[in-house]
């Protein structure tokens, strides 16, 4: 069967909750103010696209491919990135919008995430090694046994993170961010 190439292609406005994108492979594409919510990606690739102003809410993206991706002022609610393609694995997110969404077992080294709100998100197991979580919410995050080596929360907010339960050399924090470490020893800390 054969599958269809978009090769610098612009998405505007466009909503594919009735008609799915072609499965296939797109590369430098920009989809802006695309609805995708619900829908279903399965392998499809996505190849050094943007996709600004987006709702990737509940999209099943089981085996997808998202390959040096930027996400911008989008909304990717419940999404379960474990189930992509791991094969060059590369995204960035400004502005997003992550909440219960999944990175399972995922490695995000590097990453940015810039203004998200990123709560509830599980980063079990993960690698996020040299990653940055600027300005970004992470109320109910779960880090288990995560590389948080070199991950800058020094502007995070609302995280709670074990250090006995994450690998965390050179991670980088703010004074006000120390309650989010302590948190399990019930320390109350007063300015």
């Amino acid at each position: 069967m054969n599958q269809s190439y978009f090769e610098s292609k612009t998405f505007s406005r466009t909503s594919f909750i009735q008609n799915p994108p072609e499965k296939g492979e797109y590369e430098n594409c920009i989809f802006k103010d695309c609805d995708f919510s619900g829908c279903d990606l399965t392998g499809i690739v996505f190849m050094e696209c943007s996709f600004e102003g987006c709702n990737l809410s509940l999209a099943k993206i089981s085996n997808a491919a998202f390959q040096e991706i930027r996400f911008k002022t989008s909304k990717l609610l419940g999404l379960h990135f474990e189930n992509c393609n791991t094969f060059l694995f590369s995204i960035d997110f400004d502005h997003c919008v992550l909440n219960l969404s999944s990175f399972y077992k995922l490695s995000l080294k590097r990453t940015k995430f810039r203004e998200c709100s990123i709560q509830e998100v599980d980063f079990s197991e993960t690698d996020l090694s040299g990653s940055s979580f600027d300005g970004c919410d992470l109320t109910g995050a779960l880090f288990d046994n995560t590389n948080l080596e070199k991950t800058d929360f020094r502007t995070a907010v609302q995280y709670t993170i074990d250090p006995e339960k994450n690998r965390m050399k050179k991670a980088r924090f703010s004074l006000a961010g120390v309650e989010g470490l302590l948190a399990k020893y019930g320390i109350q800390i007063e300015p």
